[in-house]
C-alpha cells in the first residue's frame, strides 16, 4: 500500500514507480486475457471532484472502480465547487474535502489550480490523487512511461523531446524521465519554458529549436497549444507556437523508429497534423489505454496492498 498522497510525481519513490509499471502491467494483462471484474475494492466508495472536463481521465477512473469492485462517485464542478455566477463556490474546499473524507475512502481531484490540491491533502487523513491541475499531471506521467516501456521496453537511455509549452504536462513527464533515467528535452519558444522553480537534473535539456531538439529523439511529444483556462490566449499561442508544429517535416529530421505521443485532446492541423497523429510511428491510442491500466493500479495500491 502507498501511504501518502499523489500530488505530484515527486511525491513518489523510484521503488513506487516501479511498483506502480508493474502493477499496471499485470491489469493490461488481464485485460488482455478478457477479465473485466475483481473484488479488490469491494466496499471502497472513490469520490472523484472534476472541476475541469475530462474523456479519458474520467471514464479511466470510473472503469477502474467498477473493474475494482468499488464505488465511483464523480462530482461536477456545477454540484460541489463554483455554479453559474458563484465562483467562489458553494463552500469552502476544506468544508468540502472534510465532508468527502467522512464519506469516501480516497478522493481524486481535477482542478484548475494546485492550491487546491494542497489543500484538500493538508487537511484530511484519506489519500488524494491529483488527476490534473495547472502545475502537474502525475497520472498521466504514469501513463506516458507505461506507454513508452511497452513500445520500447528498457526505457534507461532513451531521449524524450517534448515539443511545445512548458506545462503541467510537460513538467510531469519531465520529473518521471528523471526518475527512470531518461534523457529530457523541450523546445518551446521564450516565455513558455517550463519554469526554473522546477527544473533540476543533469539530464535536462531547455532549448527553443524543436529541429535540434528531435534530431536524436526516440519519443516525439506535444500536447495542445492552448489548454483550457487559456482560450482567451488563443490567438496570441497560436502565433507564438506556428513554428513548434509536430508535422511530418519535423518527425522525418529524429530518427526512423522514434514513436510520437501526444497526451490528447489533441487539436489536429494545430500542434501535430492528421499525417503525425494517424501514422505508424504514433502510438496515441496505446498511450491513451494506459490511462485505464494506471488508474487500476493506483486505485489498488492506495486502497489495498
Amino acid at each position: 500500500m502507498i501511504k501518502k498522497d499523489l500530488t505530484k510525481i515527486t511525491d513518489l519513490n523510484s521503488q513506487e514507480i516501479v511498483r506502480i509499471m508493474e502493477r499496471a502491467f499485470e491489469f493490461k494483462g488481464k485485460s488482455d486475457a478478457g477479465i473485466r471484474q475483481e473484488n479488490i475494492l469491494r466496499g471502497k466508495t472513490v469520490a472523484m471532484i472534476f472541476e475541469k472536463p475530462s474523456l479519458r481521465t474520467k471514464v479511466a477512473f470510473e472503469t477502474a472502480t467498477a473493474y475494482l469492485g468499488g464505488i465511483p462517485i464523480f462530482l461536477s464542478s456545477g454540484q460541489i465547487l463554483a455554479s453559474g455566477r458563484n465562483v467562489q463556490g458553494r463552500e469552502s474546499i476544506p468544508d468540502i474535502a472534510r465532508n468527502l473524507e467522512r464519506f469516501a475512502d480516497i478522493i481524486l481531484a481535477r482542478v484548475y489550480s494546485h492550491s487546491t490540491i494542497q489543500t484538500i491533502a493538508a487537511i484530511i487523513k484519506k489519500p488524494v490523487i491529483n488527476l490534473l491541475c495547472d502545475q502537474h499531471h502525475p497520472t498521466q506521467a504514469l501513463a506516458d512511461l507505461m506507454a513508452i516501456t511497452w513500445h520500447k521496453k528498457e526505457t534507461r537511455g532513451l531521449n524524450v523531446v517534448f515539443i511545445g509549452d512548458g506545462n503541467n504536462v510537460a513538467v510531469s513527464l519531465m520529473q518521471i524521465c528523471a526518475f527512470t533515467g531518461m534523457n529530457f528535452t523541450i523546445a518551446s519558444p521564450a516565455d513558455y519554458e517550463i519554469p526554473m522553480k522546477e527544473r533540476g537534473g543533469t539530464n535536462f535539456k531547455f532549448i527553443n529549436d524543436p529541429v535540434e531538439a528531435v534530431e536524436n529523439a526516440d519519443i516525439i511529444y506535444t500536447d495542445t497549444f492552448v489548454s483550457m483556462g487559456q482560450e482567451e490566449e488563443r490567438e496570441k499561442r497560436l502565433r507564438d507556437f506556428k513554428n513548434y508544429q509536430v508535422n511530418m517535416g519535423l518527425l522525418k529530421q529524429a530518427k526512423s523508429d522514434t514513436l510520437f505521443m501526444h497526451c490528447l485532446p489533441a487539436h489536429r492541423g494545430e500542434e501535430v497534423t492528421d499525417e503525425v497523429m494517424d501514422c505508424n510511428q504514433s502510438i496515441i491510442f496505446d498511450q491513451a489505454e494506459c490511462r485505464l491500466h494506471i488508474a487500476k493500479s493506483l486505485l489498488s495500491l492506495y486502497l489495498n496492498s
